[in-house]
């Protein structure tokens, strides 16, 4: 028995960084939702000169062209490595302070740097930085986690928003040859099963990386069989309830409450614009301090998204090399850089 979960498009939203798309692709997916939307926005990087507004949800950036929409970015927060506060080269206000995204998607890596218009403004620094943390520590509610620190005495530990449909016991997990003994627990964002007698062994399956549920026969007699989305590894997961009709009714009941979470996803990031806790005396950097750092960013170039790589004709990671000023293997610098260099400027910064 087979229970194909509801199709539904890809979601790329958080996973990926895409240049000039359709104003459609820009508007807010089921779940997705609009923290701030901020006007007198600069893509200094790739658009320099050019006022736009940038619009922060809880999956990503959009930054769209006020005169051409059609000139738009979308940045998943996935692809984002880190954020900082440096001085940027603006057309439309000099040189001052600039937000510099690091990103990363597969093997390219793009810098974007966006400026306000606004003076004396912490407002586009603060509540971009304060949503990527908060993405970062709600990633249970949309990643696949094996062996997490999810449990305390045998208890789920629920996450916000999270409510706890049901808790089943008897659940034999067949990763193994012999099997192991555990629980469910079923909520209203994600599949949980524990170990009885180790409950550090688990595995948390949320409802958005689901593909299909099904009850299918195994060497240990029926199993209910949960594959996960290609993208997530494409995992095959099996587990045994007894009776069979326990089985079924198992399966209904995660079935139905997948069906519920796509209909209005919960991606888990609690965010709330009183949060933002910094002024714009600390988010001031110093200008002699980073005034060697300011980039002149040349417009005109024929290729668009060609001008956010973060390192000019670079497609590829690097050669792994050894460093002698670190001791450690890292990816070969560019040859106006040494480690010794950059550590010093970041000491500096």
């Amino acid at each position: 028995m087979t229970h194909n979960l509801p199709v539904r498009t890809y979601f790329w939203q958080d996973r990926e960084i895409r240049f000039d798309v359709p104003l459609c692709q820009l508007k807010l997916h089921r779940g997705e939702i609009e923290i701030d939307a901020i006007n007198s926005i600069e893509d200094t990087k790739g658009n320099n000169g050019e006022k736009g507004a940038l619009m922060i949800t809880n999956l990503r950036l959009v930054w769209c062209s006020h005169s051409n929409p059609k000139t738009n970015l979308s940045i998943g927060y996935n692809c984002i490595i880190h954020t900082n506060i440096r001085l940027a080269a603006s057309k439309l206000r000099g040189n001052t302070e600039g937000l510099y995204v690091m990103t990363k998607m597969g093997t390219t890596r793009y810098e974007f740097i966006f400026t306000s218009l606004v003076k004396k403004s912490p407002r586009l620094f603060t509540t971009v930085q304060s949503v990527i943390r908060a993405y970062e520590t709600s990633r249970l509610y949309r990643e696949l986690k094996l062996r997490g620190a999810i449990m305390e005495n045998k208890n789920l530990i629920l996450l916000p928003d999270e409510e706890m449909m049901n808790k089943i016991d008897g659940v034999w997990n067949l990763s193994s040859e012999q099997g192991n003994l555990g629980s469910f627990f079923v909520t209203n964002v994600r599949l949980v099963w524990y170990a009885s007698l180790a409950e550090n062994f688990n595995v948390s399956i949320p409802y958005l990386k689901m593909k299909t549920i099904r009850v299918r026969k195994s060497k240990f007699g029926m199993a209910l069989v949960i594959e996960t989305l290609s993208k997530t590894g494409g995992y095959v997961l099996g587990f045994r309830i007894d009776p069979e009709s326990k089985l079924e009714a198992v399966m209904k009941e995660v079935s139905a409450l997948f069906e519920v979470y796509s209909a209005n996803p919960i991606f888990g990031l609690n965010f709330s614009l009183n949060e933002k806790s910094k002024t714009v005396e600390n988010v001031h950097i110093p200008e002699e301090v980073v005034e060697d750092t300011v980039e002149v960013i040349d417009t005109d170039r024929i290729d668009n998204f060609g001008s956010y790589y973060a390192d000019a004709g670079k497609t590829d990671d690097r050669k792994i090399v050894f460093d002698s000023h670190l001791g450690l293997a890292i990816e070969e610098l560019r040859p106006d850089q040494t480690t010794k260099t950059l550590w010093n400027f970041m000491s500096t910064d």
